[in-house]
């Protein structure tokens, strides 16, 4: 999930976008999305629902402003939009107008391609990681004592610098990472540091800053992670005062929609989404563990080198 976004903006970005608006794009696309936000709803509270998508909205738009500020001479390229059909690509969308277009498939078509995009493509991707997230979740709730975080963690700023130190070279993507702020929470760790987990963990690690040195140069990348740092400390200390404010607990206040969904409810819900799990699932630990030609040991490779029988006269030109 976190390579697809880095590649969609990097896309973006040959394409003609700026530094800035690719930068907003992708802070903003692998800090929130609309996963991201049901899972925060289901698994925190209100309060953190609804600031999460809105620090990374203000992150997003404070990077892209600060990099257009100091690369004031980006001269854009003319984008080519991509119109093919979404639906099975039956046309490019070039020479069809959409007038045209919109007779080509019904209104069931249309839904049941959207249906195929949510259970094959968006949540193939997401499985994965969320399965990934929950049994990190469960280890940190059953391994941990209770009172480790609140003893030595704490609140304030030391402990946002210690999610951000934690956050930064973790890869992790959004989905995945809110179980385990949960099970951060329910061990003593405060909202705000929570917070700085969840914006820093999806949007920082160590492979996609590498592509995008590559790709923006140097200026960008440090205006993106140091945006990032700021505006996660910054709003983690205002989500902190905010519970403090209205008295609030982040522990009492957490899962309460799941005193608005029946039980049966939530137990199909349950079972529909293993079943549709179990394919991605499988497919992800395959492609982890499958071996291929570019994995061999670097001995085996030299050997197979020096084993191979070279020709006295390759024609290569003169010598």
């Amino acid at each position: 999930m976190i390579l697809r976004c880095v590649t969609c903006a990097v896309s973006l970005r040959k394409q003609g976008a700026n530094n800035g608006a690719t930068t907003a794009f992708l802070i903003s696309t692998l800090e929130s999305g609309v996963d991201s936000i049901s899972i925060t709803y289901a698994l925190l509270d209100h309060i953190m629902t609804v600031m999460r998508p809105f620090v990374a909205f203000v992150t997003a738009a404070a990077a892209g402003i600060a990099e257009n500020l100091f690369n004031p001479n980006f001269t854009n390229n003319k984008i080519i939009p991509d119109l093919t059909c979404p639906v099975d690509g039956c046309c490019d969308g070039v020479n069809c107008s959409p007038e045209v277009h919109k007779h080509h498939h019904t209104f069931l078509e249309k839904l049941g391609a959207g249906f195929r995009f949510a259970v094959l493509d968006l949540w193939g991707d997401l499985a994965a990681w969320f399965f990934a997230g929950l049994l990190l979740a469960g280890l940190i709730t059953v391994l941990i004592p209770d009172d480790v975080f609140s003893k030595y963690l704490g609140t304030g700023l030391p402990a946002m610098l210690l999610m951000l130190a934690v956050g930064i070279p973790l890869y992790i993507c959004a989905t995945a990472s809110t179980p385990i702020a949960a099970a951060l929470i329910l061990k003593g760790v405060s909202p705000g540091a929570a917070l700085v987990f969840l914006l820093a963990g999806p949007a920082t690690n160590i492979a996609s800053l590498t592509v995008l040195t590559g790709v923006l140069g140097k200026r960008a990348t440090a205006i993106y992670l140091t945006t990032i740092a700021v505006s996660a400390v910054f709003f983690g200390l205002v989500v902190d005062q905010i519970y403090a404010w209205f008295g609030l607990s982040t522990q009492a206040m957490m899962g309460q929609v799941s005193e608005i969904i029946p039980l049966w409810a939530g137990l199909m819900g349950t079972l529909i989404l293993m079943l549709i799990s179990i394919k991605p699932v499988c497919q992800a630990i395959k492609a982890r563990f499958k071996t291929t030609q570019q994995e061999l040991p670097l001995v085996q490779i030299q050997d197979n080198i020096h084993l191979a029988p070279v020709s006295e006269s390759c024609n290569c030109g003169p010598t």
